[in-house]
């Protein structure tokens, strides 16, 4: 590509980190290779991409778009009000930016941006982070150039000759024994027991946090370590109904910011099944339990789950089994090494570490198309 120093880049999605992360992964890699570009992010008024946007150096503004909500209500003539005004601003700010290319990474605030960018011929891509499409980029798929996906058989929801399987963007981690090292000093971890990691996201996962205390006599007799996420809203709960028991080999915390170190002293992972999260493991090899929340959009987490689980590079439990079944399986794969070592293996042959570069190499060669 030619680079030229006023490329102008638009991308547009978010609501939730899912699609916020990758958003921010092609910027910072796209401003990497072309430090002089001009990168406009649309997000949704009042969702965390307002905030974590600009928190990263960008500038982003807000469109009035919300989900439709799926039942029969009058909230939703206000939904579609909303939706009309976010797509005439849309095209106002396609028209004023002027933008060589518009990416679109999910969430209903993709919907009236693209839209707006195919009408004026410029450059469109989607980047796809889940096994099972979301509504807005199914929708979006016959406007767009090309869509980059984390997963094989995408073609059941978009035009095969426009999909290109990148894997999704994510953290640059590793696994070392280094990092291990620090990770044990870290987590206050003296001993060589296995260590079981327990995430539910930054907010926490009710589910999984349930199975916990069903099981944490078991865990707290056991010969193992316990690292457990808890997020913010469980935090304090969980801490006054364990306060009367012991429990020094499980370290409670509501958030994990060097979350490189307890993916490096772990021995096993226990999490939902977002597709962020999947690609990570994937990345550094870890084994795990999933344990996909079934309040998300066409059950996409369980699709997630088992496009590893069924390659055996993960152990599945529904949600409604967790209570009963988490941590007794949990227990039982950190006793297997044989077993544990071959999810591993089998998931890091799942991984595809330079997706966020790969995505970029087909933004410019969009561009440069364009420039032909």
């Amino acid at each position: 590509m030619n680079k030229k120093n006023n490329i102008k880049v638009i991308i547009s999605g978010g609501g939730t980190g899912g699609h916020i992360f990758p958003a921010l992964s092609i910027a910072d890699e796209i401003k990497k290779r072309l430090p002089k570009t001009d990168i406009l992010f649309v997000g949704a008024e009042d969702r965390m991409e307002m905030e974590r946007i600009p928190a990263a150096g960008y500038k982003i503004i807000g469109l009035p778009v919300k989900g439709l909500i799926r039942k029969v209500t009058f909230r939703n003539i206000k939904v579609i009000l909303d939706f009309f005004k976010s797509r005439r601003k849309a095209k106002e700010i396609i028209e004023d930016f002027n933008p060589d290319i518009a990416i679109g990474v999910g969430g209903y605030a993709s919907a009236p941006l693209i839209n707006a960018a195919s009408v004026k011929k410029i450059p469109c891509v989607l980047q796809e982070q889940n096994s099972y499409a979301g509504i807005t980029n199914k929708m979006l798929s016959k406007k767009v150039d090309r869509i980059c996906v984390a997963y094989d058989g995408m073609e059941r929801f978009f035009p095969k000759n426009k999909i290109i399987n990148t894997g999704n963007p994510v953290r640059n981690l590793i696994i070392s024994q280094k990092l291990k090292d620090e990770g044990k000093k870290y987590f206050k971890i003296e001993t060589d027991y296995p260590v079981l990691f327990v995430m539910g996201g930054s907010l926490g996962a009710r589910t999984i946090n349930s199975a916990m205390l069903a099981g944490i006599n078991e865990l707290a007799k056991n010969k193992i370590e316990v690292i457990w996420q808890t997020g913010k809203y469980y935090i304090d709960s969980i801490k006054k109904e364990l306060k009367n028991l012991e429990t020094s080999n499980i370290r409670i915390m509501d958030f994990i910011s060097r979350m490189d170190l307890a993916y490096n002293v772990s021995d096993l992972v226990i999490g939902r099944a977002g597709a962020l999260s999947l690609s990570e493991l994937c990345l550094i090899g870890k084994p795990s339990i999933l344990v996909p929340s079934p309040n998300v959009a066409e059950d996409h987490q369980t699709k997630n789950a088992l496009s590893l689980v069924n390659k055996d590079a993960a152990r599945i439990i529904k949600d409604f089994e967790a209570n009963e079944k988490l941590i007794s399986e949990s227990l039982k794969l950190l006793g297997q090494k044989d077993a544990l070592r071959e999810l591993g293996l089998n998931a890091l042959k799942l991984a595809k570490p330079n997706a966020t570069a790969t995505i970029v190499d087909e933004i410019f060669k969009l561009i440069a198309d364009k420039n032909v």
